[in-house]
């Protein structure tokens, strides 16, 4: 290897250090370089075999370098840019946001509390991530964040940037999410809803797991030592999570008693839970049209709180506060809404056969109830009130049958039909899937699958 080759590497494979430091160490480098060229140059110079007589000729040459200095200048004058992301934090303001960011900008913060898209930014919602892009003075020159307004409404990517005019545009566009199929498990210790805080499952996920089995499991009643599985889907952008889905599948055991789910969607188009045999979880009438709540007052004889005489209380009382949702039962038309005597705001559902229901001392309606309206089970038709003869906010529920009043605690109504024999080939192969990852989240087999990974 030539002198000047070792050279070379040396200034190609320097380290350059911050401001002086670096080009002091540079033109050393060069100064030696041209030293070393000068030497190298009278190396190579022919000489004749008599050439002690001779004068000697020397030949130099400038090998042309990098105007460092100038590179140096440009790399310093050119405008830096910077981008951050930061998470939504509890409590939260938007000032205190865009300073994390790195966004100094009036423009800025006036653009976003005006514009019409901007401004749902301000709904700042913990967790959620944000994403923007800096000049060198903090000015805003894009910001991005996604929101989500509810699980059954697409999530939206909202982008505000800054035109070459220097004037903000903000846009709205749908995400596209990545599909993900989580699983997870829990134990009751205290109640249902702290048990998937404690595993990390949403409120969201939690609520299904509750209208999966609310026709098998009185969820007032859970007793510590209850566990579940739970298999849902979950959407996902640039890693973070954007929202949960459907529950897929669930698995309960209370009591000692285990029930298990799963979600199909049928040929009509028309989806459900079923137990994995292809019987539909469904029943023709949930057992009680408040969630979480007390029976304050039985299908009995009792003395009447208004009238102050013994009578027969022909219907259920669910106490809760004002304003709680009250759900229909069960598949039907509205048959009557409005104001009736000791009833107060009472409506009455027609469902099929000879079966109906009705709902009284309601606080208001829901929108968008009236008589003729047709409404599902689990629909919400109003909310607790204390309308009528009534001493506090209660719902009074009644279940008729050819218009005769029957206890809804105990009365046996049928579940609805099974799946079509031709559904079942697919059903079984959604059932199986479902079946082996349950088995993965047992206690014993998730023991077992550790022990074979550390070895």
């Amino acid at each position: 290897m030539r002198p000047t080759d070792k050279l070379l590497r040396v200034v190609t494979g320097s380290r350059w250090l911050p401001g002086s430091t670096r080009v002091t160490r540079v033109v050393s480098v060069t100064a030696i370089f041209f030293a070393v060229c000068a030497v190298g140059a009278a190396a190579v110079a022919p000489l004749a075999p008599d050439a002690s007589d001779l004068p000697v000729k020397k030949i130099t040459q400038t090998l042309p370098l990098p105007v460092l200095d100038e590179q140096i200048a440009a790399l310093e004058a050119s405008e830096q840019h910077f981008i951050r992301e930061e998470t939504i934090r509890r409590g939260d303001t938007l000032s205190a946001l865009l300073l994390r960011l790195g966004v100094d900008d009036d423009e800025a913060d006036k653009f976003i509390k005006s514009d019409s898209i901007a401004r749902n930014l301000l709904q700042l919602r913990t967790d959620k991530a944000v994403r923007a892009r800096t000049n060198e003075e903090g000015e805003l020159e894009w910001l991005q964040m996604t929101l989500q307004d509810g699980s059954d409404k697409p999530a939206r990517n909202i982008e505000i940037n800054r035109d070459a005019n220097g004037h903000f545009v903000a846009t709205e566009v749908n995400a596209k999410l990545e599909r993900r199929v989580e699983m997870a498990s829990g134990n009751i210790r205290s109640s249902l809803f702290a048990a998937t805080d404690e595993a990390n499952i949403s409120d969201p996920v939690a609520s299904q797991i509750v209208s999966m089995f609310e026709t098998n499991i009185d969820f007032r009643k859970l007793q510590r030592g209850d566990q579940f599985n739970v298999v849902y889907e979950s959407f996902w952008q640039n890693g973070q999570l954007v929202k949960t889905g459907r529950v897929l599948a669930g698995e309960f055991t209370n009591a000692g008693k285990t029930y298990q789910s799963v979600w199909f969607d049928e040929a009509g188009g028309q989806g459900g839970y079923y137990t994995f045999d292809g019987k539909s979880l469904k029943k023709a009438f949930l057992k009680s049209p408040l969630k979480f709540t007390r029976i304050s007052s039985g299908f009995s004889m009792r003395m009447h709180p208004i009238l102050g005489v013994w009578k027969a209380h022909q219907g259920v009382d669910f106490a809760a506060p004002t304003g709680t949702p009250i759900r229909a039962s069960g598949d039907g038309v509205v048959e009557m809404a409005g104001k009736s005597n000791g009833y107060g705001n009472l409506i009455v559902i027609k469902h099929w056969g000879a079966y109906s229901t009705a709902y009284g001392h309601m606080s208001a309606f829901a929108p968008g109830i009236h008589k003729g309206s047709h409404v599902s089970q689990g629909d919400v038709i109003g909310y607790v009130g204390s309308t009528g003869w009534a001493t506090g906010p209660h719902l009074h529920y009644e279940f008729r049958v050819s218009n005769q009043p029957k206890d809804p605690m105990s009365i046996v109504v049928p579940d609805a039909p099974p799946l079509a024999g031709n559904d079942m080939p697919r059903f079984k192969a959604i059932a199986a899937d479902m079946t082996h990852r349950f088995n993965l989240m047992r206690p014993e087999r998730f023991a077992e699958t550790m022990k074979l990974a550390s070895r």
